[in-house]
């Protein structure tokens, strides 16, 4: 029996949900444009520290985008190529079954479409519109980032092949995934979390009995060229958000220290809260955040770098900006309490495993040794 409740119902035309985040971008960009403005025009007038500090936001600004654009860019295209090439049969194939059987598959997808968080909401927009089911597209929202080889790759790279560090990540994203899909699958029924997306505008390029439209797209060059139209709105769609949540960074990591984040190092709580905090602020793409991980293994524990990695690819302020796009707002709340919730105690958990399993080898070690 499938879980046909957990597919996500998108009207045609944007009900109350889809205005308000309508209303709720468009002011996001208002507020933008007018401080960036004002950053402009005062710009001259400041003293130089502040002078200094601007050109600080500009600069992470800037990085920001260029290290997210071409990851979004690929995602936005990899979105498109679903939306031609993947039948909504051949999705509701993948993804069918029971709900707990869809989470897992979805899950474990990004072995398949490796793209990082800056390129994932792209293609979760195309799978809600085929028709995936809501817990399923946030289990790949999760996992996708993480879950994938060229992730493990880096990972190994910046840890100096220590698989165990790789293993750790990509289980830890794995589970987390799965967990808060199937939670926020429970919570909201339906499209409840989901933004009314409309009708897709390359949805019918021709009128009429549409015979063109088959007959190019028969023709494999043409339906590349219609996978780059339903990217290309796709990435102009969502593109907004990020350039807004790059803004917010550039601006928070002038102003903020990162030690302030850390909760005094060492190997605790604080210092797994102060390191996703860090993660929060940075927002790196998954496949450089390793790097940045390592380099605080004199300061923190395992367990802080490894929230450091769980968590960002996760949720960040570029993500979160970007999840305005796909998500309503009570949604986002819940989904970001969810997965902070989640990536604290799994690994906790998992610090807790590993100290056990240690433990039973040292006694079986002087077991065999008496």
């Amino acid at each position: 029996m499938t879980a046909v409740d957990d597919h996500p119902e998108i009207p045609s035309k944007p009900g109350a949900g889809g205005r308000a985040a309508g209303l709720t971008g468009k002011g996001l960009q208002l507020a933008f444009i007018v401080v960036a403005a004002g950053m402009l025009c005062f710009f001259g007038r400041l003293p130089h520290a502040r002078q200094q500090q601007v050109r600080e936001v500009i600069r992470v600004f800037l990085g920001i985008l260029l290290e997210a654009m071409p990851f979004m860019l690929v995602g936005a295209l990899v979105g498109g190529l679903i939306e031609v090439f993947v039948s909504p049969e051949g999705l509701a194939k993948i993804l069918s079954g029971r709900r707990r059987r869809s989470v897992l598959v979805a899950a474990a997808m990004g072995v398949i479409f490796p793209v990082c968080e800056c390129a994932i909401v792209p293609v979760v927009r195309r799978l809600v519109r085929k028709g995936a089911p809501l817990s399923a597209a946030v289990a790949f929202l999760l996992a996708g980032p993480i879950v994938n080889p060229i992730v493990a790759a880096s990972t190994a790279v910046a840890y100096a092949g220590d698989w165990h560090v790789v293993a750790a990540r990509l289980a830890l994203g794995y589970v987390i995934a799965v967990v808060v899909g199937l939670a926020i699958g429970k919570v909201f029924q339906g499209g409840q979390a989901l933004i009314p997306q409309g009708r897709d505008p390359h949805a019918h390029v021709h009128g009429g009995d549409g015979a063109p439209r088959r007959s190019r797209l028969r023709r494999f060059g043409g339906r590349l060229l219609e996978a780059a139209h339903h990217g290309a709105s796709d990435f102009l769609d969502v593109g907004r958000f990020l350039v807004i949540g790059a803004f917010v960074t550039g601006v928070l990591r002038t102003l903020v220290r990162q030690e302030h984040l850390l909760g005094g190092g060492g190997d605790g709580p604080l210092a797994m809260l102060g390191m996703m905090g860090l993660a929060f602020v940075l927002n790196l793409c998954s496949e450089a955040d390793a790097f940045v991980a390592a380099s605080f293994r004199g300061l923190v524990g395992f367990s802080g770098q490894m929230a450091f990695m769980v968590l960002g690819p996760m949720l960040d302020l570029k993500l979160l900006a970007m999840y305005l796009a796909l998500f309503r707002k009570r949604a986002i709340v819940a989904l970001a309490v969810s997965i902070a919730a989640a990536v604290f105690l799994s690994i906790v958990l998992y610090g807790h495993l590993v100290e056990l399993v240690h433990l039973c080898v040292l006694l079986s070690r002087r077991s065999i040794a008496s």
